[in-house]
């Protein structure tokens, strides 16, 4: 896209914008460009504006909240509040959204004494934020406004009022909640990592709240929880004839025989590959030989509890990768396989 340049090199007015006839649709990119440059310079504004000292004071109140952290807005600044919601939810921290419009009627009932409730509003003029301020507070909640206009009324009535420096909206008729909601978005999510930063959140805590997520699974998920185990493996004996053990070296999925001894204890593997380079090698001879002769008596192995990712790693690692890793515990007893395709499938 190119170097941006500064505020001064871009003109806030309609010129971003240049005459066209009424049945033209089409956008060029040196105007795209302009578009993207004169945005930045209204979040450059909000940053360079932003009062640090109360923005601290209000990260304080909800990392010292001794209950659960309220977020209300209404249109687009509802969806900003409801977003911002759920990020502090996934870092463990009690929050939720409250509509200011089911509050009114019976939602409210969520609010106790030690909560915070946190308002997003452009204007600071909102009509339903303004009659949810009485009801809330009869509630014994604390009432934060997060405002850009100056001498709102909403920030007079609230027990704090947060300041967005607003330069204008990138909205040619500056109407259009564009830069306003993107200084909102950017306020909220910063606050919420400077929470994660102050309550110490490991990447382990943060993942048990993401199980779904390939962050959350690589960091909980252990070999154990996505091997195969007991019936699933396709085991045999070293004695055993090759072609005796084809239907166990296809039947499982597993592209391998799991060679063992009397007392599970892993000799080797012998994989679809070997049978392909013994045939080629051995012609007919290979009716007569058996799994222990050709298999691989070193093959790679993993532990029950080592994390399912490591697993992965271990498959790919040099000289060649590797489809799956014989689960073993300290005794050498067999007692899972892990497959790249069973990881796969896991989401990892």
């Amino acid at each position: 896209m190119g170097s941006l340049p500064s505020s001064s090199d871009i003109s806030l007015s309609s010129s971003l914008f240049p005459e066209k006839s009424p049945n033209q649709t089409s956008i060029n990119e040196s105007t795209l460009l302009n578009l993207f440059k004169s945005q930045q310079n209204h979040l450059n504004f909000f940053f360079q504006n932003l009062d640090l000292s109360q923005t601290l004071k209000f990260t304080a109140t909800l990392l010292n909240s001794p209950g659960t952290i309220f977020f209300s807005g209404v249109g687009k600044s509802g969806f900003v509040a409801r977003k911002i919601s759920q990020t502090l939810v996934s870092l463990g921290i009690r929050s939720a959204f409250l509509s200011p419009l089911d509050a009114l009627h019976g939602d409210i009932g969520i609010l106790n004494s030690g909560d915070v409730l946190v308002m997003f509003s452009k204007s600071g003029n909102t009509e339903e934020l303004l009659r949810l301020v009485p009801c809330a507070r009869a509630k014994g909640a604390f009432l934060i406004a997060v405002t850009s206009v100056e001498g709102n009324v909403l920030g007079g009535v609230c027990d704090m009022n947060v300041h967005l420096p607003l330069e204008r909206e990138l909205c040619p008729f500056d109407l259009a909640p564009v830069t306003s909601t993107a200084i909102q978005m950017v306020f909220g999510d910063t606050v919420a990592i400077a929470l994660m930063g102050a309550r110490n959140l490991t990447k382990e805590e943060y993942a048990t709240n993401h199980p779904a997520g390939r962050i959350g699974k690589s960091l909980i998920f252990r070999v154990k929880d996505v091997m195969k185990k007991q019936n699933e493996l396709p085991v045999c004996k070293e004695g055993d004839l090759i072609m005796d053990q084809l239907v166990e070296l296809t039947s499982k999925g597993c592209g391998c025989l799991l060679v063992i001894d009397d007392e599970y204890r892993l000799i080797g593997t012998f994989t679809d590959g070997d049978l392909r380079r013994t045939l080629k090698a051995s012609g007919e001879a290979i009716f007569k030989l058996t799994v222990g002769e050709m298999c691989n008596r070193k093959p790679r192995t993993i532990d029950p509890e080592a994390m399912a990712v490591d697993a992965m790693k271990k498959m790919e690692a040099p000289p060649s990768p590797v489809q799956f890793l014989p689960v073993i515990n300290q005794q050498t007893i067999l007692i899972g396989i892990v497959t790249l395709h069973g990881l796969v499938s896991a989401g990892l």
